[in-house]
């Protein structure tokens, strides 16, 4: 378990055993991040026959910069090989390929919770619900294998709320643990804020607009990013060391440095070494 933990590869993208699910499925619309705009379960234009993008390497500057920020945390190879058992929604029948648009999302939001869960299991304050929390995995990890028809009925909805629970209670428990007054910004609307080299360990950021945010050189070591909007914040030479439930596609929103210190669980963003 420890090694699993602290790898997590089932929980990340592989394009390879994937069908192009995130350009079927997913919508777009015309905006800072699309070029243009796309229907939920229509394929992206710039989808290939062998599933691949056809302008992957020039994503950002065709307009596409949504798909550089976007992660299926391993949804779309669980829904391919394992839902729908290596069938192409090309080549299969129209229903499997309305069924993999509709049931990918679902799986989506479960991969997340799947993501949390498991960081939590690696976090040695969070030893009072380990217990819980492994029940939770179990439980949300069998969800995930569940037939398109189960999926497509599934209230994945009331489930995250049961998982926020004990994600709540893991957040006290290992937030616990930084000295001194710790900041609760949960939800707190930051956009464009100058943070530069505020002190903010430990902090509750959970579900905080950064968005825009100056967080240059500031310190977030133990802070909860769970659902934290990132988008074009700029992180330069910050101190996330600690920081948990963070996301990669929540860094590739935002701006940052080889000087940005980061969790083991995520890398620097490609494109940022693009920024200096």
């Amino acid at each position: 378990m420890p090694d699993q933990i602290a790898d997590r590869a089932d929980l990340r993208g592989d394009c390879e055993r994937c069908f192009g699910l995130c350009c079927v499925a997913l919508p777009f619309t015309a905006s800072a991040d699309f070029a243009i705009d796309k229907q939920a379960g229509q394929a992206c234009p710039n989808l290939r026959s062998d599933h691949r993008c056809g302008i992957h390497t020039r994503l950002r500057e065709k307009g596409f910069a949504g798909c550089t920020v976007y992660d299926c945390f391993g949804a779309g190879q669980k829904v391919s090989q394992i839902t729908f058992g290596g069938r192409d929604w090309r080549t299969g029948s129209r229903e499997d390929a309305r069924r993999m648009s509709d049931v990918f999302p679902v799986v989506r939001q479960l991969h997340e919770l799947l993501w949390y869960l498991t960081e939590a299991l690696a976090l040695a304050p969070a030893r009072p619900v380990h217990a819980d929390l492994r029940r939770a995995l179990a439980r949300t990890e069998e969800l995930t294998r569940q037939t398109p028809e189960q999926l497509g009925e599934l209230d994945v909805g009331a489930h995250r709320q049961e998982v926020n629970v004990l994600l709540l209670k893991t957040s006290e428990l290992v937030r616990a643990g930084t000295r001194g007054r710790k900041k609760d910004r949960r939800g707190a609307d930051l956009m464009g804020a100058r943070l530069k080299g505020a002190d903010l360990r430990g902090a509750n950021l959970r579900g905080a607009y950064l968005i825009a945010a100056d967080l240059t050189g500031a310190d977030l070591r133990g802070a909860d990013m769970i659902g934290a909007d990132l988008r074009d914040a700029d992180l330069t030479d910050a101190d996330l060391t600690g920081a948990f439930f963070l996301t990669q596609p929540q860094l590739n929103a935002a701006r940052g440095s080889a000087g940005t210190r980061l969790p083991e669980s995520v890398a620097h963003p490609v494109h940022w070494a693009a920024q200096l």
